[in-house]
């Protein structure tokens, strides 16, 4: 059909369709985004690149149930598995709350520390739901986030022996 011999044959019926198919299409944009999950690849030193590839090569291929898909753009430093994505960036600069003394002291609402089978984490409440993790206590910082839908838990225990084989206790750089 000739969209353009159409709408001067039936104008009203035309600019009446035609924020409907500019919504039509601005949604179809916006779910063929959200099928894909995509990340910002970090950029760490030296030591802390080396640890994340030695982490890729170790990391399971299911997490909380869910199989590896990794997001975009494809880096040994980034992993992802499920969808909605439980989303895995190593080299990662130290979190603001890792230093923040009421995290230390348990008296902030939206942070707190503490350990999944010998790694220590920061969990971090994120805006919108769901929580990110940090490593902490470790030679290169890891940060996991888990969307609201997921098992935080079940991601950790499993992402745990891997983080252990991968990346030593120490300091990150």
């Amino acid at each position: 059909m000739n969209l353009f011999r159409h709408r001067h044959r039936h104008r009203h019926r035309t600019v009446l369709g035609l924020p409907a198919l500019v919504l039509l299409f601005a949604t179809a944009g916006c779910s063929s985004a959200d099928d894909s999950a995509s990340t910002v690849v970090p950029s760490p030193g030296a030591n802390a690149t080396k640890l994340c590839r030695n982490l890729d090569k170790v990391l399971p291929s299911k997490v909380d149930g869910e199989s590896r898909h990794d997001p975009e753009p494809a880096s040994a430093l980034t992993a992802g598995w499920g969808g909605p994505a439980i989303i895995l960036r190593c080299g990662v600069t130290r979190p603001p709350k890792m230093i923040d003394p009421k995290v230390a002291d348990g008296t902030d609402p939206d942070a707190v520390a503490g350990g999944v089978n010998g790694v220590d984490w920061l969990m971090e409440k994120r805006d919108g739901g769901g929580s990110r993790f940090t490593t902490a206590n470790r030679g290169a910082y890891v940060e996991v986030t888990v969307p609201e839908s997921a098992d935080s838990s079940g991601a950790l225990v499993d992402l745990a022996p891997a983080i252990k084989k991968a990346i030593p206790v120490g300091i990150a750089d």
